[in-house]
């Protein structure tokens, strides 16, 4: 009888510590199903706390996407702030920080590939991703440009101090909110996102670029033009 009484004990325990267990790592994510069934690993939910909230909550505020308290707390005004963000990349609207969403705030840490410098591999993506969208056609010196003035801005005083940054400031870079963000960046692409990040910069320290063909701006053709590579004016 005692021995039974020893093995129920200790099953109920067993069970108890793999309750507990499941329920700690649900604390840190949750797997939702998509559409096409696919499971997909979320990292910050409303209700979620800590420093990965914190993260999420800062990159927003210095988006203005958010300007309620960095208090690792993730409530309404986050997901409300998350799903102003989600919209206007383009990207799933569901309030739910995942990876994909991370990796559009600069924050993912799970794409590989590690840190390059100063930048992360997000950071590398999302350069990459703005040089498909902006410069698709262009020769690859014209490519590299671009992604040489997005850092250009980085290191501007007059600029965000971040990839993210400057590349979700208003009106920076009209690829940012049409068709063409929809795109991923190719292997060229992300080529030449490294080699402006590794000091590549054939725009000589410019700040801005424009295509004469298709631009109205008037004050842009008013900036002092350094090159003209295929199809954009690199000017300071």
């Amino acid at each position: 009888m005692i021995k039974n009484n020893f093995k129920t004990t200790l099953f109920k325990f067993c069970a108890f510590v793999l309750s507990l267990t499941i329920i700690t790592a649900s604390a840190s994510f949750y797997i939702i199903e998509t559409a096409n069934g696919n499971s997909v690993a979320t990292l910050s939910k409303l209700g979620s706390r800590g420093e990965e909230v914190r993260r999420i909550q800062t990159k927003l505020r210095q988006l203005g996407f958010y300007n309620g308290s960095v208090d690792g707390i993730y409530g309404s005004a986050t997901q409300r702030a998350v799903r102003r963000f989600q919209q206007s990349v383009g990207i799933t609207v569901d309030g739910i920080a995942g990876s994909k969403t991370l990796l559009f705030l600069g924050l993912d840490s799970s794409s590989g590939g590690g840190s390059y410098g100063s930048y992360s591999s997000s950071d590398i993506y999302l350069l990459a991703k703005v040089i498909e969208a902006e410069a698709r056609g262009e020769s690859y010196t014209g490519q590299v440009a671009v992604g040489a003035v997005v850092l250009n801005r980085v290191e501007s005083a007059s600029f965000p101090d971040t990839i993210s940054g400057v590349v979700y400031q208003s009106g920076a870079f009209s690829a940012v909110t049409d068709s063409n963000w929809s795109v991923s960046p190719t292997a060229t692409s992300r080529k030449a996102a490294q080699d402006a990040i590794n000091g590549w910069d054939p725009s000589y320290g410019c700040l801005y670029y424009y295509n004469p063909a298709k631009t109205s701006n008037r004050w842009i053709r008013t900036r002092p033009v350094v090159t003209t590579i295929g199809s954009h004016v690199f000017c300071k």
